[in-house]
Parts: structure tokens; C-alpha cells; sequence
């Protein structure tokens, strides 16, 4: 994964190597969590990599439409994704189980985002 211990709170002490919890043995990395920044960006730029389109447009992370928006400059990079919420822990909730069902349905997102 692309977690970085910089981009929020919630993040500060994530793990360059996590276990997965509820036994399913799975491990997951977060070989970028001490970087930052400028260098990620750097790295980015010294070799090259191809990014995508809307982070040139101000998007600093990128998730489903509603969930996500361009920052304004000096803005925390985070701000864009789940813009509407307070600050603290901020997920969408729309990710999927490797069987394919959503952790969270649709329905209680819904509500979340409107009340």
C-alpha cells in the first residue's frame, strides 16, 4: 500500500510490515511509510514514473468521484478525500473483501454522507 506515516494521525504509527487481522494470515506493506512528501516526488521525478493525470490537476490522492476533490495550495494533501467530514479518521467505506461483497453497503454510506 501507498500509506505514509506523514499524511494523517490516524497513519503516524502504520508499519512498514502489518498483519492482517481476523487470521487471515495476510500480510500488508507500506514500504513508503517513513517517507514524505517531497520524497515520494522526488523519487517520482528523478525516475521518470508516469502518474496520473488528475495529480497535476491538484487531486494529492485519489479515490471514487464523490469522495474525492482537488486541494487548493497549502492545503494538507489529505484534505481532498472526504472533504464534507470533520477532521479525525476519514475512510469511505467503499472497499471490497477478496470474495467481492463491500465492507460497508452502500446504503449506510449513504446515510453517513447525508446526515
Amino acid at each position: 500500500a501507498g500509506l505514509r506515516r506523514q499524511q494523517s494521525v490516524e497513519r503516524a504509527s502504520v508499519g512498514k510490515v502489518e498483519f492482517e487481522g481476523g487470521g487471515s494470515g495476510k500480510i500488508k506493506l507500506n514500504p513508503l511509510a517513513d517517507w514524505t512528501r517531497e520524497q515520494v516526488d522526488e523519487y517520482v521525478e528523478r525516475r521518470q514514473i508516469p502518474v496520473h493525470a488528475l495529480l497535476r490537476q491538484g487531486y494529492r490522492t485519489v479515490g471514487c468521484a464523490p469522495c474525492s476533490r482537488a486541494v487548493e495550495a497549502g492545503e494538507d494533501e489529505r484534505a481532498g478525500r472526504w472533504w464534507w467530514e470533520l477532521d479525525g479518521g476519514k475512510e469511505c467505506g467503499i472497499h471490497v473483501t477478496p470474495d467481492g461483497k463491500f465492507k460497508r453497503t452502500l446504503d449506510v454510506l449513504l446515510e453517513e454522507i447525508l446526515h
